[in-house]
């Protein structure tokens, strides 16, 4: 009976290791296809479990057309990501008593203010992290974006954004807020966010290719170079550098330094014997500050999912009785992911070259493996449901071009400087060829306008931009025919011209 019973121990021992190896080579197999599926240049992948890293690889090339292929060590933009870091860097400094989550921001930054004086009196530190101050998602982008301005003149522009909802009272995902954040921990520690998410998480950590401005690339080498996608198209961008917004999504790092940073969170914040985050912290991270409706179809589509809602710096979910805590990413050329699952041990991390939605398609499927759950290809059924809303949007507006008509001025009537308190100035020039457009504090926005219909011309901006490209600058009149104001229209998800409401204020 002993003999048998070891035999049986043995038997069942060896079908976990079975199963556990034929997973992983499922996975690997799944990326693979993944990657060719959806046309994205190169990504990769890493995998942790209880304590370990059970996988990491890169799929793909770094550049499209080029042999260099992608490794775990390769360098991508993490994006959003780099919320988490911010957040958990705050959490220490709650820990040390240096400050506490229900903080007026006011009393870090006396200079910060939100549309209107009641929010920006009673804005926390806590309300910075977690997307419900009244802002609409992505709102104010546009200061920060490609301009000249550090992250203290972003904050100071603030006020000027619209209110999109009460306060404290929905959601919106908001990167201003986080550029915030950066500065409050500059205000606390004198140093700079980066600065202190370095010395306090990213060294300690071993995290040794993980870097904070794109300035330090080239001296690390093996980077992957961003891609935009035009419907099928990939097309190679430029880096761009996101100095003044890094705090809400600065960092670059590779699959096996932030299967580093996935380990420490998944061990309730420690590094060797030191508790760097406390486990309440961490918990405080983790819990739901920001809820928002999960509907039907939803649950439909990803069913064991009851409620989601935003922590500090984390999405936070269920799944199948489980705790999801995750994060994507997006930056100019490149998509990422993290998901944890605690309970479990594990988490995973997607790094792309790419701007396709292919990173949950891969956590979504290595979960369910793990989870020993039906398989369900993710891939597949995303490809089938795949839009590209942009580009609907700017065939509905090419639709609408009206040819043969004429600018009712002369090009040199339409000269002139146009001023919103958000941004600043942007100036209507004359060039050799035309109009020029240039916004004063965003040399990278150079564009050249050409005639469209009436007194509407389109952008031709100097280089490519991966959020947008094609739109259209509006000029307004007043009831004698003097210009009076311009409307920039660029159809895109998330860099929003429209807002900036911009007057004339200066001929020629």
């Amino acid at each position: 009976m002993k003999k048998l019973f070891i035999s049986l121990l043995l038997f069942v021992f060896f079908s976990v290791q079975s199963f556990a190896q034929a997973n992983l080579k499922a996975i690997d197999a799944y990326i693979n296809k993944a990657q060719k599926d959806w046309n994205v240049p190169g990504l990769a992948v890493a995998i942790v479990k209880d304590g370990k890293v059970v996988h990491a690889k890169g799929y793909g090339v770094k550049e499209l057309g080029k042999a260099d292929k992608v490794d775990e060590h390769t360098l991508f933009a993490i994006a959003s990501n780099s919320k988490a870091f911010v957040s958990s860097a705050i959490g220490t400094l709650v820990d040390q008593g240096k400050l506490n989550w229900k903080d007026k921001v006011k009393s870090h930054l006396p200079y910060f203010e939100l549309y209107d004086h009641y929010a920006s009196e009673e804005a926390t530190v806590e309300d910075l992290l977690c997307h419900r101050l009244g802002l609409g998602t992505y709102s104010g982008d546009a200061i920060w974006y490609k301009s000249t301005f550090s992250a203290e003149e972003v904050v100071r522009r603030i006020k000027y954004v619209p209110q999109a909802y009460g306060f404290r009272d929905g959601y919106g995902y908001s990167n201003l807020m986080f550029i915030t954040a950066g500065e409050v921990i500059k205000s606390v520690t004198g140093k700079t966010w980066a600065e202190y998410v370095d010395q306090t998480f990213i060294q300690p950590l071993g995290m040794s290719r993980t870097i904070t401005s794109t300035n330090d690339l080239l001296a690390k080498g093996n980077y992957a170079t961003p891609h935009k996608a035009v419907r099928n198209e990939n097309i190679v961008v430029d880096w761009v550098n996101w100095d003044n917004m890094g705090a809400a999504g600065g960092i670059i790092s590779s699959v096996s330094d932030m299967a580093k940073w996935m380990n420490f969170q998944l061990v309730n914040g420690k590094i060797g014997n030191e508790q760097v985050l406390e486990y309440n912290t961490q918990a405080n991270l983790w819990t739901p500050h920001n809820s928002y409706l999960v509907t039907e179809s939803q649950k439909q589509n990803r069913p064991g999912v009851n409620f989601r809602g935003y922590g500090l710096g984390w999405a936070v979910s269920d799944y199948h009785g489980r705790r999801v805590i995750a994060h994507g990413g997006g930056y100019d050329g490149m998509y990422s992911r993290v998901l944890m699952v605690p309970e479990e041990n594990l988490g995973i991390v997607v790094l792309t070259n790419g701007m396709r939605g292919i990173s949950g398609t891969i956590t979504d499927f290595v979960v369910d493996k793990y989870l020993g759950l039906e398989e369900i290809n993710y891939s597949e059924e995303a490809l089938k449901n795949m839009s590209y809303p942009m580009y609907d949007r700017i065939d509905a507006i090419k639709a609408k071009h009206v040819p043969n008509t004429q600018p009712s001025l002369s090009l040199d009537d339409y000269v002139g400087t146009f001023y919103t308190p958000m941004y600043g100035d942007i100036h209507i020039k004359k060039g050799s060829n035309g109009l020029l457009l240039e916004f004063e504090d965003a040399p990278l926005l150079m564009a050249s306008l050409t005639h469209w219909h009436y007194d509407t011309f389109e952008i031709k901006w100097d280089v490519e931009h991966a959020w947008f490209d094609f739109g259209t600058v509006q000029f307004e009149f007043d009831q004698s025919r003097n210009i009076t104001g311009i409307k920039i229209d660029v159809p895109n998800n998330d860099i929003f011209f429209h807002e900036l409401e911009l007057k004339k204020v200066e001929s020629k």
